[in-house]
């Protein structure tokens, strides 16, 4: 299997999409990270082979995302996780545009108990797929935009994004 790689503009700063090509279809993303993302790669690996044709469906979708006329995306994703993180990861998925959940809201989501909160906070903090797996839409339970792996300005940004009150 080859992992490729792009890198796109975005407001965000210059993201790195990386994605597995196994002959069988679209390459399936594994990582979208922004410059200075706290756990995230910020250069790709050395035997990632650059490739943007192969990456070009989700540079193509999150530019529609930033430019406001894409909501939701239609990509193959494979990025590596446990079960708990890929169970996690996928509730993010079920987040509504333009909305947010606290992480107990996406702990039940998940099936999990109210237990798991600091664990679904762990897993929401791994996302490998910025954007796409929408983690920027978990906030604390009173609503107060607590950590993101890719900071808080960007968070805001995002939600207010989302939210029809960015510039451009």
């Amino acid at each position: 299997m080859t992992t490729v790689f792009t890198t796109m503009p975005s407001p965000l700063g210059d993201l790195l999409l990386a994605g597995r090509a196994d002959g069988d279809g679209p390459v399936a993303l594994i990582a979208v990270t922004a410059p200075g993302q706290r756990g995230a790669r910020a250069e790709p690996e050395p035997d990632w082979l650059p490739d943007p044709e192969a990456l070009a469906p989700a540079v193509d979708q999150l530019t529609a995302y930033f430019a406001g006329t894409r909501t939701t995306f239609d990509l193959r994703l494979d990025p590596e996780g446990s079960e708990f993180r890929r169970q996690v990861w996928q509730a993010l998925e079920d987040i509504p545009y333009g909305s947010t959940v606290s992480y107990g809201e996406l702990a039940a989501a998940a099936g999990l108990p109210p237990t798991a909160v600091r664990a679904v906070g762990g897993a929401v903090g791994a996302n490998p797929l910025l954007v796409v797996r929408p983690c920027h839409r978990v906030v604390g339970a009173s609503g107060a935009l607590t950590g993101f792996a890719a900071g808080v300005d960007r968070k805001r940004w995002l939600l207010d994004h989302e939210r029809g009150a960015t510039l451009f």
